[in-house]
């Protein structure tokens, strides 16, 4: 023992400590061992907090003191995130046959080791014709879960919480992966968004036979039969992902895919039950699976994603003079957010857009933001999650200081910096858990305030 104190010693982080720090270590009984992960198939160091876990013990770190919204556990139903950076699903177009790959693993993997609260995994198809892409995660058959038990896996092994986006991409299925049809500098373009069915793509599916642009396909319209097989496979898949033992799931019923199509007038014209200029009956087929599933998924978190507004303003107003809804907005999401409340969904995901061709997106940082306060504002009762174009941890950290949303979802930033947790706290000043493997590349973040008021700038080295 003695010659591990003489080594830690040594150590140029531990003689950066104040006396006061170095003598609460020596004072502490600690086993100077790597201690393992339990109960899992492989060895990973265990890390103690979580990793992206505030740490508590104020004498160590007085900056910790007073934690910040973003760092603060939230528990819904009995699952406790260890905070509220989430990561929005993104795809990947890299399954095989819906079948997840290592590059899924590595994608999630190295998201789940740096810090997150949350992870919530790809759009996830519930039958083949749902994928937006060829190339698109699939949960309709038990040989899908296999590939993905290995990411939740491992993701349970650094307490990061996963779930999963099931989906079904109606009207805008069988799509080309985004870099098939173009590059970013439009250097290239494909002649089509669509994959032909001689290059592994089918026909799809809609509410109406409306398609989303002059350049995408006509959907045929779901017959009751149709209906029936979708919500059949919602429920199948809901019960693959018991078996996975996830944390959460997240039904995706935003951004121009089916159930989105189901609630908006611009892509639902049905004459039955579940269309036309009524505003309950768009909204009765996407509650009845909302419904559907919370009664197989009955204890865990059940999320939903909205878009908030087919941002269509070009059209008119949300509703028309005539008090017919032209296009869907913030009005009528504050009332499915009402009812999807009244089924026991535990967070709503509010995000926008996805549905019409010609929207004219205002971005810019937190655009979406004010639909999530709207919403809060009418359903305060309703957990929220806000999204888009959050990068900044201060401009996050308002947001939820403010009471606009309950949890930030981040999407492209984390793409570009997987990291974003470990550096919003180095911004906001508070300590949390690296993992071991890296907590050498974290001393200014971990390095003790050097006296009680100090900020945690005062305790940065110069490296």
């Amino acid at each position: 023992m003695a010659a591990l104190i003489k080594r830690t010693r040594s150590d140029s982080f531990f003689n950066r400590l104040t006396a006061e720090h170095q003598s609460q270590i020596h004072t502490t009984t600690m086993p100077y061992i790597n201690k393992r992960v339990a109960a899992v198939d492989q060895f990973y160091p265990l890390n103690e907090p979580a990793i992206g876990s505030a740490y508590t013990d104020v004498g160590v770190y007085p900056q910790n003191k007073k934690i910040p919204k973003l760092f603060e556990p939230i528990t819904i139903r009995d699952v406790t995130f260890k905070n509220r950076i989430f990561v929005s699903p993104m795809c990947q177009y890299s399954s095989d046959n819906g079948h997840a790959t290592d590059w899924h693993l590595v994608h999630i993997g190295s998201l789940a080791s740096r810090g997150v609260g949350a992870i919530c995994m790809e759009a996830t198809s519930v039958v083949p014709e749902g994928r937006i892409s060829p190339e698109d995660v699939g949960l309709w058959a038990d040989s899908q879960i296999a590939p993905l038990q290995r990411i939740v896996n491992f993701a349970h092994a650094h307490d990061t919480m996963i779930g999963i986006q099931l989906a079904h991409a109606g009207r805008k299925a069988s799509m080309n992966a985004s870099w098939v049809h173009s590059d970013v500098a439009h250097s290239r373009i494909g002649p089509s968004y669509t994959v032909q069915e001689d290059e592994g793509g089918w026909e799809v599916d809609g509410p109406s036979d409306i398609p989303f642009s002059d350049t995408y396909p006509t959907p045929r319209p779901l017959a009751e039969e149709g209906i029936e097989r979708i919500e059949d496979a919602f429920v199948a898949a809901t019960e693959r992902c018991k078996i996975l033992d996830l944390d959460f799931i997240e039904l995706h019923f935003a951004h121009g895919y089916l159930m989105h199509e189901f609630l908006s007038p611009l892509s639902n014209n049905r004459t039955d039950q579940y269309g036309g200029e009524s505003l309950e009956n768009r909204m009765s087929w996407p509650l009845k699976v909302a419904s559907l599933c919370r009664k197989v998924w009955a204890d865990k978190p059940l999320f939903v994603r909205i878009s908030a507004s087919d941002w269509a303003e070009d059209l008119g107003s949300e509703k028309g003079s005539d008090g017919k809804w032209k296009w869907w907005g913030i009005e009528q999401s504050k009332v499915f957010v009402k009812e999807l409340k009244k089924l026991g969904i535990d967070l709503v995901d509010v995000s926008s857009g996805g549905q019409y061709v010609k929207q004219n997106i205002p971005l810019q940082p937190g655009y979406q933001v004010p639909f999530a306060e709207a919403i809060k504002q009418a359903v305060p009762e309703m957990l929220l999650g806000t999204v888009g174009l959050i990068t900044s941890a201060t401009y996050a950290e308002s947001v939820l200081r403010d009471g606009k949303a309950d949890v930030v979802f981040l999407a492209r930033e984390l793409l570009r910096n997987p990291s974003w947790a470990l550096y919003a706290a180095e911004e906001l000043g508070v300590a949390v858990k690296a993992a071991n493997q890296y907590e050498r590349s974290w001393t200014r973040m971990l390095t003790p305030a050097k006296k009680e008021g100090d900020s945690p700038e005062n305790g940065k080295q110069k490296l």
